[in-house]
């Protein structure tokens, strides 16, 4: 039997691979809300746009950017 799974991401390693990948042409917004976490606004160049409001900001984050992508 291998040895060579791999590690769960950190969160922080978790958040980098998302700024890592963003374009630098997506306007991007981030608030936390008063009694509901965190909301996430991201909008491609071509004017699509989505938001997440989530407890952390990495889920969030990790939403928005699965729905854009």
């Amino acid at each position: 039997m291998g040895h060579n799974y791999a590690k769960p991401l950190t969160a922080e390693a978790r958040m980098e691979r998302v700024f890592s990948r963003l374009p630098s042409d997506w306007a991007v917004k981030m608030e936390r809300q008063p009694g509901t976490g965190w909301s996430v606004w991201m909008q491609r160049p071509d004017g699509t746009l989505h938001q997440e409001t989530r407890d952390t900001l990495l889920e969030a984050l990790e939403d928005v950017w699965r729905a854009l992508r």
